[in-house]
């Protein structure tokens, strides 16, 4: 602590004790607590305690107090937990205070009936178990029987807090006594981990349904935080003693807690102590995929097809329990039975699915929740256990079709899901997801014509709402890349017809009163070109539709998120009719002065900063591609961007901005310079490339950009200018050529870059830079700009951008004083407020 510091505290530790005063802001206490957190943390003497007799006194005063409000007693609380947390300074405060404040005599009362102040007293309890003498203080003063309680508080924060130290405390007395902790029974072990194990055992026997689920919270909570090797002697003893009391859960009718019983069974299936393939634990998880419903053995069963050590047959039984709902639709759909379901045999009675089905309330539950952990597993690398592609891709379509009407199933349960799913955004939006992630999938090439059948229907449907209509536009431009992979004649023809289809659908899509829709569209427009453009077929269809204009219409719409989504589409859709040299001509519609100029104009113009921000990261796209021409073409089209972005009001587009000069400068070194990634020695720097260099960059007017946005009022857009100026140093100087700033400024133009330098360190805002040719710095002269790269301390200023901007304001001094003068103790002038 520093002197300053010291000298303080004193002072707010008194106001905090005087009920006089006014209430302090949670906040500032926050911060206070924080700050003993970061002074007790590196040092476990008691020296803080002894040379600030203060912080003591504290804790009496408020303790002393007939009434103390909740959250001065809360902060004190939480205070002497942070403060006794190592042994030298719990024995300092033993005696005195901490009984009083944890142990029977503790405060009760009506100030525990406020729940800050048993948060609190929890908080402070788990600072201060760190060390034997706490444990030993807890077991002795009844501390553990009010945690037990706590478990069960009607504060959701505060039993959750309660639960998370019973796992702190008895991991920490077992791992602190680890000869005990490897015995093999758990009479061995620790008071304090015994009354826990004791406690969970008799709340399991228990006939109250909250006590046996805040046991198994707990229980669940302790498995998922003990992985390491170390835990497993003792997390086996636990689990022998409660297993069980878990399998005679598993077989009441019903089953109570099943979701905390579908969790703990996963976390215990996650820890090292069930490693190998045998053992009576793999068949109690079968168990519970057998007896668990549906809905509670889907999160159990996609968490155990991740799990890499898990059995085979218990892998293939949990596949099974995900699939049966999937099952249950592909036989529903038809009688008889076109096409063999997903499954040979189930898990548990399909009955149980088809009445869930069968269900309004469950049917759109069930299936969510099964289609959401379908795309988990499409989504995973190595899946460890086959997926029934075709059989799945099939019952999806049945899911689709069921939503929007198209399919009357004969069935009477097929009659009943497809009334319960009828216009079912949520199904729907599922449904598209995991047929989007089946399209990486190779053998479900037969069912392509069908599946686009489907897609179509859904793009052409007026009922198809438009975050619908957005996943299908994702789903199809997966497929449609899909297709492209696909090389015989037959299946070229398939693909020149489907995107035939698609361009006539999307004409009437982009033409929607919606804007949604109209957005959605452009935006799969993008994605196509993206993907497809070197396809012959998709220049075909787009060149003859009605896209392009439609498109470039779109520019001008009322709504600045679908003018944003214009300007990517016709940026990506340029790569194809504009700049790639085998394109056609399209005509004085769509060729590239024109585009060029739009973009331009709405960059220059628009009165949003998405279009705008959505031009100048197309017109660096199209930089990256080497879409803009010859050198003297790309350093005129840079420079007219950037002098049209520097004066824009939005942050992102000066940033973007700056995007493009970097590109821009990476390009040109690469062009100009003998080798291109390599910083130059110093006998090449007067080398002509070198020169030429300087000359491109003071042309394109990129220095002034560059200098006045290291003082941009938006951090983000100084912090990425610094960066810039930066790599152009490394290319021009080597380190230990840098310029002496003091020999350089005898020159005209080393006064300049002096100047520069100290209205830098100052911050000054990019208006009170001099313009170019003035008495300052002129920006477009390749000598001052050599020298300003060499002179100017940029390090220093990357550091300055880099600092938070409170580094100063949230000191602990400044923290202090604002504490005084909220409660009037020192007079304004000394208060450094933030």
């Amino acid at each position: 602590m520093t002197r300053e510091c010291s000298v303080l505290l004193p002072g707010v530790c008194a106001a905090l004790a005087d009920p006089r005063q006014p209430g302090l802001d949670d906040t500032c206490l926050e911060k206070l607590l924080d700050w003993f957190r970061s002074l007790t943390w590196f040092d476990p003497t008691a020296e803080l305690l002894q040379d600030n007799p203060c912080l003591t006194e504290l804790i009496g005063s408020v303790l002393a107090l007939p009434d103390p409000s909740p959250s001065i007693l809360s902060f004190t609380l939480q205070l002497a937990g942070i403060l006794a947390s190592s042994e030298s300074r719990f024995q300092h405060l033993q005696e005195e205070l901490l009984g009083r404040l944890f142990g029977p005599e503790g405060p009760r009362g009506s100030a525990w009936e406020d729940a800050s102040v048993r948060s609190a007293w929890v908080k402070g309890v788990h600072s201060m178990v760190h060390h034997q003498p706490a444990l030993h203080f807890l077991c002795s003063t009844g501390g553990m029987d009010v945690i037990f309680a706590l478990q069960g508080d009607p504060s959701l924060f505060v039993a959750s807090a309660a639960s998370q130290l019973l796992v702190h405390i008895l991991t920490f007395s077992l791992e602190s006594e680890t000869s005990k902790a490897a015995g093999a029974k758990d009479s061995d072990w620790p008071a304090c981990a015994q009354m826990i194990v004791k406690h969970i055992e008799e709340s399991l026997q228990s006939s109250s349904a909250s006590h046996i689920e805040q046991s198994l919270k707990l229980l669940s909570s302790l498995f998922s935080s003990c992985f390491g090797s170390s835990y497993a002697a003792w997390t086996e003893v636990l689990w022998s003693d409660i297993a069980k009391q878990i399998e005679s859960f598993l077989l009441e009718e019903p089953v109570q807690a099943q979701p905390v019983l579908a969790n703990l069974l996963l976390n215990v299936a996650r820890s090292p102590v069930f490693c190998g393939t045998e053992g009576s634990f793999w068949a109690l998880v079968t168990s519970a995929l057998e007896h668990l419903t549906p809905v509670q053995a889907g999160p159990l069963a996609v968490g155990l097809l991740k799990l890499c050590k898990c059995p085979q047959d218990v892998r293939i039984q949990a596949l099974t329990v995900l699939l049966q709902p999937m099952d249950c639709i592909l036989r529903a759909a038809s009688q008889p039975l076109e096409y063999a379901g997903l499954l040979d045999e189930s898990v548990s009675d399909p009955v149980t699915v088809e009445s869930l089905l069968s269900s309004k309330t469950s049917c759109a539950g069930l299936l969510c929740q099964t289609l959401t952990h379908l795309e988990k597993l499409l989504s995973l690398k190595h899946l460890r256990v086959d997926l029934p592609c075709v059989s799945l891709l099939r019952s999806l379509m049945t899911i689709l079709q069921f939503c929007n009407g198209f399919l009357s199933p004969t069935s009477p349960l097929g009659s009943t899901i497809s009334r319960n799913l009828i216009n079912c955004f949520r199904v729907q939006k599922s449904a598209l997801d995991v047929l989007a992630a089946l399209s990486d999938k190779k053998d479900c090439d037969t069912l392509i014509g069908i599946l686009f059948d489907v897609l179509l229907a859904y793009l052409h449907s007026p009922n198809t709402s438009p975050t619908v209509l957005k996943k299908t536009f994702q789903a199809t431009s997966k497929w449609l890349v899909h297709l492209q992979e696909l090389s015989s004649n037959s299946q070229r023809q398939q693909t020149e017809k489907i995107l035939e289809d698609v361009f006539l659908v999307l004409q009437k899509r982009l033409c929607s009163p919606c804007w949604e829709v109209r957005d959605s569209s452009l935006e799969f427009l993008t994605a196509m070109v993206k993907c497809l453009r070197d396809q012959k077929e998709l220049r075909q269809c787009l060149l003859s539709s009605e896209v392009l204009r439609l498109t470039e219409n779109l520019l001008e719409d009322p709504e600045s998120y679908v003018r944003a989504s214009a300007v990517t589409a016709v940026g990506h859709v340029a790569f194809m009719t504009c700049f790639a040299p085998e394109s056609p001509a399209t005509g004085n519609l769509y060729n590239k002065e024109n585009t060029v100029a739009k973009l331009q104009e709405i960059l220059s113009t628009d009165s949003e900063g998405f279009p705008r921000r959505a031009v100048i990261s197309i017109f660096t796209t199209w930089l990256r591609e080497g879409c803009t021409g010859q050198l003297e073409d790309t350093e005129q089209f840079v420079s007219r961007v950037i002098q049209t972005v520097e004066h824009d009001l939005d942050w992102e587009v000066r940033l973007g901005g700056l995007e493009l000069v970097e590109v821009f400068c990476s390009q040109t070194i690469c062009q100009l310079s003998q080798c291109p990634y390599a910083p130059v020695s110093s006998a090449a720097t007067s080398s002509t490339p070198q020169n030429e260099l300087l000359q491109v960059f003071c042309r394109a007017k990129l220095f002034g950009f560059l200098f006045r946005s290291l003082c941009d009022c938006d951090k983000p857009v100084g912090q990425r200018a610094c960066d810039v100026l930066i790599g152009l140093r490394g290319h021009f100087y080597p380190m230990s050529t840098l310029e002496n700033p003091q020999e350089i400024e005898d020159s005209p133009a080393g006064r300049g870059i002096a100047w520069l330098q100290r209205t830098l360190r100052q911050g000054s805002l990019a208006q009170n830079f001099p313009t170019d040719g003035g008495d300052g710095v002129d920006f477009q002269d390749p000598e001052s700009m050599m020298l300003a790269l060499g002179a100017i301390d940029l390090l220093e200023l990357h550091d300055e951008l880099n600092k938070s901007s409170d580094h100063v304001e949230e000191s602990p001094q400044s923290l202090l004083q604002d504490i005084l003068a909220a409660v009037g103790t020192i007079e304004d002038n000394e208060v450094d407020c933030y």
